[in-house]
């Protein structure tokens, strides 16, 4: 079962984002958004959104070069693994109470909000609760890591991740006496990855560059069949 969790279950939930997102965005186009509910009910949402949005964003550019980044980079450069793991600590701890506070917030709102929650579908609410838990657990993984100050774990995670993605049979015995809490938080994120082409979180693909060279001024048609009256002069 580890072998199937850490060496196989990746390339599953890898495999259904990536061919899952595309097939989703070339036959369901008008699906791919945010669904914001902003026009609902603006309160909480300016000050949850920024807080769970920031975090959340540099717990994943965090992760990905963090985790992806061959370790002997980090040693050309001269930062040692227990930096690292002490930066890693820091930065994510910091940015991981920012998105749980944040998210807990757009949660809030969400679930208490009798029209938000009738305009939210169960995949809305569930994929929120999850990446709440996802954070409560990568909190959690701080406090088995100051135990080991010494980079040590670091380095066997980023072998594994390495590992999966040059196609390493091997990989999944890297994290194999890994702790629990650390596990768990592996395989929420891979069963997050699994979910990503069904929910909302799609519109993270999609960077919005073709803003910026709109025209100024748009033409919006009117569906009325008769102009509207004149105004009199008083």
């Amino acid at each position: 079962m580890h072998n199937f969790v850490f060496g196989i279950y990746p390339y599953i939930a890898l495999s259904v984002l990536i061919l899952g997102s595309i097939v989703r965005y070339e036959r369901d186009p008008f699906t791919w958004k945010s669904s914001s509910s902003q026009l609902l009910r603006r309160k909480q949402l300016i000050i949850g959104s920024v807080l769970f949005h920031f975090g959340v964003l540099v717990i994943f550019l965090g992760h990905f070069f963090g985790m992806l980044t061959p370790i002997w980079v980090f040693d050309a450069l001269g930062i040692s693994h227990g930096a690292k793991q002490v930066l890693a600590i820091v930065a994510g701890g910091i940015a991981g109470i920012m998105a749980l506070i944040g998210g807990g917030m757009l949660f809030h709102r969400r679930w208490t909000d009798p029209r938000i929650r009738n305009n939210s579908s169960f995949a809305d609410i569930g994929i929120l609760a999850l990446l709440l838990v996802q954070l409560v657990l990568g909190l959690l993984t701080i406090t088995v890591s100051l135990q080991h100050l010494d980079g040590h774990e670091m380095t066997t995670f980023m072998n594994w991740a390495l590992g999966i993605f040059t196609f390493d049979s091997k990989a999944a015995s890297y994290i194999e006496h890994a702790s629990p809490i650390f596990k768990l938080h592996i395989f929420l994120g891979l069963t997050i990855f699994l979910l990503f082409p069904f929910t909302r979180l799609v519109h993270m693909l999609s960077v919005p560059l073709r803003y910026f060279m709109r025209p100024g001024y748009q033409i919006v048609r009117s569906r009325r069949s008769e102009p509207l009256p004149a105004r009199q002069s008083k």
